[in-house]
Formats: C-alpha cells, sequence, structure tokens
C-alpha cells in the first residue's frame, strides 16, 4: 500500500465546515434550555457598595439572579491558577466579584431567563452602586506607588523571576558599545472568529455535570472545573465540540463557566451562555504586554557579548490559569534565541493592574522573546554599520547535531542555523532586494526589509520537569488505537483540534502504521467520557 505521509489527502473535517455543517456550542439546544446573561463593571477599579436586583428578579421571564455573594455561599471556590512560581503572591479571583471590581469587564451578577433577549434586558435592571477608586493600568508603574490591585500582593507585584548565564554585567563594562532601548510588546485581543460559550446541564438524579464549551483542552478544563466548584472530577463531563479558533485564549477555565454550572444545579435545567463581540474584547483574556529595558553589548566586528533585560510583564487584575509560566519559563530563558551569545540575564516582575487578565496568545513568550532579540541585534547592526543579514551570520549557533547547551540552560536538540538563513536569503534573492531598496529610496520611496532568526521551545517533557518548574497537573497527552470488528480503526486522542486538521493527520499516521485506507480510520477528540487525558 502506498505511503500515506506525504502524499496529498484531501482534509476531511473540511466539507462539513465550508459548508455550514460544523457543530460549535452554540448550535447545541438541548430540552428545557435556559439563557444566561452577565452584568459586567463598567469601571477599571471600583467598590461595589450594593447590589439591588429586585426589578431584574420581577422581569417575566427571568428565572434567577446571581452575585458573587451567592456562589460564595454555594462553596464556590476562586479560580485556580494552574502555574504556581516561588513566592508568588495570588490575589483571589471570584467567579464574580463580591466586594471589589478590578477591571472593566469584571463579572458583578449574572441573570438566567427563558430566552436570550430577556436576560439581556434584564441586565439594564440590576441597580449597582459602585464607589470608583483610583486605577493603574501600566505594568510598570503599577509597582511604582500605584492603587493596589490586590492585598495579597505589595507594591502589585504577583512575582519576581530572573534567570541567566555568563557575566553580563562584566561582559557589557568590556563591550566596545552597549546599546539601551526601551521595547514595548504591546497588549493583544485574541479575536478568534468563534466568541466563547458554554452550555451547563447538571443532572440532579444523577449528580452528573456535564459541561459543553469552546475550549482547547478539554481534560484540563475538568481538572480546574473541580477544583473551583469542589464537584468530583469523575462526575464531570467535558465536551469541545467544533471550536472557531482558539490561539491561546481558550485554555483556560472562565468564570462564565462557573456560574453557568452554579445556575444549572440551582434551576434543574440546562443554561446556555453565549459570549457577544464587545464581552470578548473585555473578559476573554488578552495577550503580551510587556514593557521591558534592554542593554546590549556588541564588538567593533558585530559579534554580540552581552545582553541584559528587565521586563515588566502586565498580568491583569488575576493571574489566568498558566500567567505566570508565559513571561518566565517559555520567555526569559530563550532571550539566547539562536545566537552564541554566552552572557545573558534577565529579570521579570508580573504585575497586577486594573486590566483584562493575560495569558498564553499565539507562541505564548516565545514571539515576546524573539521580538525583544530581534530588535537588539537590528540595533546592533546599525551602530556598527554592518547589513542586518551579516550581523546575524555573525553570531547564529554553527551546525550541531545535537545537545547544545545555552547559557539560559535550555538544550536544543539539534539545529543548522546558518545554512536555513542562507536558504532564506537566497530564496528570496537578497541582494536584489537590497538594491531594489537603494534604487527606491533615491526615488523619494522608502522600502523596509525585514529579517528574523528564531528558535523556540514546544512542549514541557518530561512531566515531572513541567511539575518541578510549577505546572498544577502533569502536561501528558495520551491516545487509544481501537480495532472494530468490521475492521475500521477508531483513533482517541486527548489532543485537541481547533483548527490544526487532527482528524486527517492523526488519521494518516494511523493508516500508514497499520497499513490502511485513510477513509477507515475515525479520529475522536474533544470529550473527556471518550478520550484518554491530554493537556490539549
Amino acid at each position: 500500500m502506498a505511503q500515506v505521509i506525504g502524499s496529498t489527502v484531501k482534509r476531511r473535517e473540511d466539507p462539513r465546515l465550508i459548508t455550514g455543517n460544523g457543530k460549535y456550542t452554540d448550535n447545541m439546544t438541548l430540552p428545557h434550555m435556559a439563557y444566561m446573561a452577565i452584568l459586567r463593571s463598567p469601571h477599571a477599579h471600583a467598590r461595589i457598595k450594593s447590589i439591588d436586583a429586585s426589578k431584574a428578579k420581577k422581569l417575566a421571564g427571568v428565572l434567577a439572579v446571581f452575585t458573587g455573594k451567592d456562589l460564595k455561599d454555594a462553596g464556590i471556590n476562586p479560580l485556580p491558577v494552574g502555574w504556581l512560581l516561588p513566592e508568588i503572591k495570588i490575589g483571589p479571583h471570584p467567579a464574580l466579584a463580591i466586594d471589589t471590581v478590578r477591571y472593566v469587564g469584571d463579572g458583578v451578577a449574572a441573570v438566567v431567563a427563558e430566552d436570550r433577549a430577556t436576560a439581556k434586558d434584564a441586565l439594564d435592571l440590576i441597580d449597582v452602586d459602585y464607589e470608583p477608586l483610583p486605577a493603574n493600568v501600566d505594568g510598570e508603574k503599577a509597582t511604582q506607588g500605584a492603587p493596589q490591585v490586590h492585598a495579597e500582593a505589595a507594591n502589585n507585584v504577583a512575582f519576581y523571576f530572573k534567570i541567566g548565564g555568563g557575566d553580563a554585567d562584566a561582559a557589557l563594562k568590556s563591550a566596545d558599545g552597549v546599546i539601551k532601548q526601551r521595547i514595548l510588546n504591546q497588549r493583544l485581543v485574541p479575536n478568534a472568529m468563534e466568541p466563547r460559550a458554554a452550555v451547563a446541564h447538571y443532572e440532579p438524579a444523577t449528580g452528573q455535570f456535564t459541561l459543553y464549551n469552546t475550549n482547547q483542552n478539554p481534560h484540563i478544563i475538568r481538572v480546574l472545573f473541580a477544583l473551583t466548584t469542589g464537584h468530583p472530577e469523575h462526575k464531570t463531563r467535558v465536551v469541545a465540540p467544533d471550536v472557531g479558533g482558539g490561539f491561546g485564549s481558550k485554555i483556560y477555565l472562565y468564570a462564565d463557566e462557573i456560574v453557568a454550572y452554579l445556575a444549572s444545579k440551582t434551576l434543574g435545567r440546562p443554561v446556555k451562555w453565549t459570549e457577544e463581540r464587545s464581552e470578548n474584547f473585555k473578559a476573554t483574556t488578552h495577550g503580551r504586554d510587556h514593557i521591558s529595558d534592554v542593554e546590549v553589548g556588541y564588538k567593533k566586528d558585530g559579534t554580540i557579548t552581552a545582553l541584559k533585560v528587565k521586563t515588566w510583564a502586565n498580568q491583569g487584575a488575576y493571574l489566568s490559569t498558566f500567567a505566570p509560566l508565559i513571561p518566565t519559563f517559555l520567555y526569559a530563558p530563550m532571550l539566547q534565541g539562536p545566537y552564541t551569545i554566552e552572557n545573558v540575564f534577565c529579570e521579570v516582575w508580573g504585575t497586577y493592574t486594573n486590566t483584562t487578565p493575560v495569558d498564553a496568545y499565539r507562541g505564548a513568550g516565545r514571539p515576546e522573546a524573539t521580538y525583544l532579540l530581534e530588535r537588539a541585534v537590528d540595533l546592533v547592526a546599525g551602530a556598527v554599520e554592518m547589513d542586518p543579514a551579516d550581523v546575524r551570520k555573525k553570531n547564529l549557533i554553527p551546525a550541531f547535531k545535537e545537545n547544545y547547551k545555552t547559557c539560559m540552560a535550555y538544550v536544543y536538540d539539534s539545529g543548522d542555523y546558518p545554512a536555513e538563513l542562507e536558504k532564506l536569503l537566497k530564496m528570496v534573492d537578497y541582494p536584489k532586494l537590497r538594491r531594489e531598496q537603494q534604487a527606491a529610496r533615491k526615488q523619494g520611496k522608502y522600502i523596509g526589509i525585514g529579517l528574523s532568526t528564531y528558535v523556540e521551545i514546544t512542549g514541557a517533557a518530561p512531566a515531572q520537569v513541567a511539575v518541578s518548574l510549577g505546572a498544577g497537573a502533569a502536561l501528558v497527552e495520551s491516545a487509544l488505537v481501537r480495532v472494530m470488528p468490521t475492521g475500521k480503526v477508531q483513533v482517541m486522542t486527548g489532543s485537541h483540534s481547533h483548527g490544526q486538521g487532527h482528524e486527517t493527520t492523526f488519521a494518516q499516521i494511523v493508516a500508514d502504521q497499520l497499513g490502511l485506507n485513510v477513509e477507515d480510520v475515525e479520529v475522536m477528540h474533544g470529550d473527556t467520557d471518550k478520550v484518554p487525558f491530554g493537556a490539549g
């Protein structure tokens, strides 16, 4: 049988997705389902003096109104932080604010009604008496006497992290030149095609709870859900149907899903909540938001000898699930990148501000490191008046087959970075591009040519290493291959697909190994009752 891997195979999931036959969370309708809407804070920081929901409760079609006090009385815990660092200071994150709102979009109350429109109308009938408080929104200034976000974190510092190799200070002193630069990595909104949604279904007769929601890793969500609600993990099922993009923003457990759980349990009915686009901008986690001061030392020939970095990583009002991991182990140790820089030192302050929480987004920490490092390389190129490509060639790690240990303690498995750069320059005819750039400049036209070379960490293995560094659970993956009586094969994987094409690629792998046709392999994922554990 012909090899499947490497051959042209049409994506198996595409026909249903491009014909409107995908099944997303908001498409779901269960019998007797009610609908939930969340009242969100218009203030970045304010004390809640009182909440009067009496008018909302009287509106025809309204079934219940929930506040932070209701959740606390029901035994709901603050949302957990999934990655812990030494001496981390965690400000409690209630699913609904109890006495203080800490960012625009912080949940204050929830209305459950017979239909979505009524639930939204009822939000306008809830009277919240706020006492506005001073707010801080700058990750660096948060540490300089800014208004306190959480009493638990002095100077708004959630965590401090440092890592280095060599002697950056000594190397800077002996360098031919030193460049100092402030580099900003702006805050971003993930803004996936599909906003978040959840359907919570508690069954009183069995105590079984099912959460259908837009997530990237159902098993991790189940663990976090059990920690927050106290509901037994073995009585909890999490299902992620088709997911319209995640980009990291759907890795976490969100407060809205916890509120939906309590609403379903209280009312004995399924409850659906669907995020609106305006809510998505305020209440779904953001990405990036780094302020960094950089010092880079170099020789006159373009050799980079030292890099020293101070970064203030804005964490927002609360620590999201994996927030402490992003600017620490996924960012700081990657600052050597693919270069032979022998002296690197980085300090990171993770700070609380009155802004939407920040967590993983598209690369998560590694793009921030790459952006900073590549800007530093370009600054050196400008200082020594060399072409940026030539500076990279001079500093790239020579080809190696295995185990290159960086000064930041990470070990690269293999690579030939100079060959990759040469291949790129040849593909685009780099000398020709530079000639065209110069010709255009003589005519008063400015054409930019950017270069970027990077290496990044992927995965977190073995499991005990991730746990030792702060992971709250082993980040393992598993799969089960089952041969059916018909000769067909089922593949059950804990890794969730939200655009990656697992139904095609995993089927190709198994078909190759077992000598089957791709059509004879069914790939299943996204349901904790059907597939083995996976971190996503």
